[in-house]
């Protein structure tokens, strides 16, 4: 599999919020599943949450890769290439 630049490039931050969507606990929101950003650190929640926070995160700051926050899950995303690995 061939990963794109963005992901070659990904750093591996700790956690900012370890307890879960930085933004949902702020709200006081649900969410299904995290995922953490590998520029920052930021915890938000997936597409199917009810606030989509990680896709917002990309779209206010830019930073294009995402890694699951779920126990056993190893997978990233890159929001820029549409591409998972």
């Amino acid at each position: 599999m061939t990963m794109c630049e963005h992901m070659i490039e990904a750093d591996d931050p700790a956690a900012r919020t370890p307890q879960g969507c930085e933004d949902c606990l702020k709200t006081g929101s649900r969410w299904v599943h995290l995922r953490r950003c590998l520029e920052c650190g930021h915890i938000g929640c997936c597409d199917s949450s009810p606030n989509r926070h990680a896709t917002a995160h990309f779209n206010d700051t830019g930073h294009p890769v995402i890694r699951s926050y779920e126990p056993g899950e190893e997978w990233r995303w890159c929001f820029v290439h549409q591409s998972v690995a």
